[in-house]
């Protein structure tokens, strides 16, 4: 998977890594040219006493060196750059697929672990990637050009490489052939501890409100605690490797120095030659460790790769269509036929043949205990989910056939759980309707009763909003969702219990005003509270996923056994009637 992800992402940048590997080429060289001219100027300049020798092929190791710190810079330079452009990239890829997910995809993968992968798992990537163009790039020319250059100054002591480089190979081969599994468990450990911090930061004033503080403690310390232990584990291992690695150096210099001092002893070698093999042996060893760093990392980012992956190869349930829908002809008319839902590995179907028609200038609720399927009903319209048998047809097309924008403009829904973005409050309302006046936003607070607080507010449009809204209260999240909404004028309103946090005066005010304002627009209205839909053109019954009653409040009342106990479990007789 990280070979996939590399080619496919650094496939636009073969100038610039072409480029550097013409800097690490000329800089390596160089590096490996020095111990050559060192080897010189000690056997023909300071054994002879020639100062000018020594002057002359000093300058020359300064140009050398000069050379070498350039072509490093720039090898860095272009590494960081195209390290950090893979690193974007990577990034806007996940976030545009995970923007393509529907509710399915997210609830599989789950908010934490999605922030984990577009964020921590692409750095490690990056990182890699870097580390690679500035280090990796240049250990096997130096290990290769090392091993010749020693080879030129004394062959038969070049028998000491045979047996330095195959045992720190085996010895790295095994420490890194245990920590990948870590690697993984490490980055699913991480998953966990941000699960748990985002549930604990979200949930705070449920903590608070049961004085859960201790155990929630006890979880934070327990998720923490897993974390650390496997991150423990692979820093033992990490912590082997660089010993294991400088032990076989110094073993192997001290070696290079005894059979070395017997072959000048013999006249066979020079102490300039014995000097600038010591050198190029301290080189190979070092694009040793540089490829050991390397192994360290290779691990990780491997199982970050996957993770990654797994993203990007996840299609969504919901597809956009092919060749889509771009004008519609009527204005407003909705109709579900029976529209079956289920959930992956689920046993049974969340809904079942569940017909609706709601149309332009009409008002439709849904009701139902909790989990009869009101919310998912709601949620094929704008297709948060897709039916998996029947259809959903928005003025007689259906809606997978449908551009994404026309249906946007189209369709409107207020969820559940209202949810505002960090910025103001003109911000937040002009979200689906950039181009919205200031007079339209008051307009759209004025029906949605939410007019009067706004300008208390001490800025009023441009009053700061929280991320998630936590600055205002749960019914004025709820009216200034509903106001959002308002702005931007759809021809099909969906109420998704959005009305639940608000008292039964706001209730009131707020339906009286919606009524004049979607006079001509079709509405459908989730509702748990019956005087919120009891005065609906068409009231929808629903019971384990199935319509079970059609038709106005008194109709229901007089024939339907479940309206009239949902009903009654809210109001007495007398106020029903």
């Amino acid at each position: 998977m990280l070979i996939k992800i590399l080619r496919a992402y650094l496939g636009p940048y073969k100038k610039p890594i072409a480029l550097l590997v013409v800097f690490q080429l000329l800089q390596t060289s160089a590096a490996l040219y020095l111990p050559t001219l060192n080897a010189d100027i000690i056997d023909n300049g300071v054994v002879k006493g020639d100062t000018g020798y020594i002057l002359q092929y000093g300058g020359a190791m300064i140009v050398v060196s000069i050379a070498q710190v350039v072509c490093n810079i720039g090898a860095v330079y272009i590494g960081a750059r195209t390290a950090s452009a893979l690193g974007r990239d990577v990034r806007a890829s996940v976030f545009d697929r995970v923007q393509s997910f529907s509710a399915r995809e997210l609830g599989r993968f789950g908010a934490p672990s999605l922030i984990t992968r577009t964020t921590n798992d692409v750095q490690q990537v990056q990182m890699l990637v870097l580390m690679t163009f500035t280090l990796m790039v240049s250990a096997p020319i130096m290990c290769v050009g090392g091993i010749i250059m020693a080879l030129g100054q004394d062959v038969p002591l070049s028998a000491v490489l045979l047996a330095v480089v195959p045992v720190l190979g085996i010895a790295v081969s095994l420490i890194v052939k245990r920590m990948r599994p870590l690697f993984r468990l490490m980055q699913e450990r991480l998953d966990t501890v941000n699960r748990v911090l985002r549930e604990q930061i979200t949930g705070n004033r449920v903590i608070r409100a049961f004085v859960r503080d201790e155990y929630e403690e006890k979880r934070f310390r327990g998720a923490n605690t897993e974390l650390t232990d496997v991150a423990l584990s692979t820093g033992r291992l990490m912590a082997l490797m660089f010993p294991t690695v400088m032990t076989v150096v110094n073993v192997s210099s001290i070696a290079v120095v005894w059979f070395g001092a017997h072959r000048i002893d013999s006249g066979g070698m020079q102490i300039g030659a014995l000097t600038a093999f010591l050198s190029y042996l301290m080189q190979i060893v070092m694009s040793v460790m540089m490829a050991t760093f390397m192994f360290m990392m290779v691990p990780r980012a491997e199982v970050c790769a996957e993770r990654i992956q797994e993203v990007l190869e996840t299609d969504s349930s919901v597809v956009p269509p092919v060749d889509p829908v771009t004008e519609l002809r009527a204005h407003g008319h909705l109709e579900v036929r029976g529209a079956n839902f289920r959930y992956p590995g689920a046993e049974a179907s969340v809904l079942r043949s569940v017909d609706l028609v709601a149309r332009p200038g009409e008002t439709t609720a849904i009701i139902g205990s909790t989990g009869s399927g009101k919310s998912t009903l709601l949620g094929l319209v704008p297709r948060l989910f897709d039916v998996t048998d029947g259809q959903v047809l928005v003025d007689g097309t259906d809606v997978r056939t449908l551009d994404p924008a026309l249906l946007a403009r189209t369709v409107s829904l207020v969820p559940q759980k209202p949810y505002l973005f960090s910025g103001t409050v003109a911000s937040n309302l002009r979200y689906g309707n950039p181009d919205a006046t200031d007079e339209e936003l008051w307009h759209a607070l004025e029906v949605a009763q939410a007019k009067e607080f706004v300008e208390g507010l001490e800025h009023g449009l441009d009053a700061p909003i929280a991320q998630g809204g936590t600055n205002v209260s749960g019914g004025q999240r709820q009216r200034l969702s509903i106001a959002r909404t308002l702005v931007q004028q759809p021809e099909i309103y969906l109420f998704d219990d959005s009305f639940s946090a608000l008292d039964y005066a706001t209730d009131a005010a707020l339906r009286a005003a919606l009524l004049r304002e979607t006079a001509t627009a079709t509405v459908v209205i989730v509702a748990q509270r019956v005087s919120t839909i009891r005065d609906a053109d068409r009231i929808l019954v629903m019971d384990e996923g199935r319509v079970v009653g059609t038709g106005s409040h008194h109709e229901l009342m007089d024939g339907n056994e479940t309206y009239r106990e949902i009903v009654l479990s809210q109001l007495t007789e007398a106020e029903a009637a």
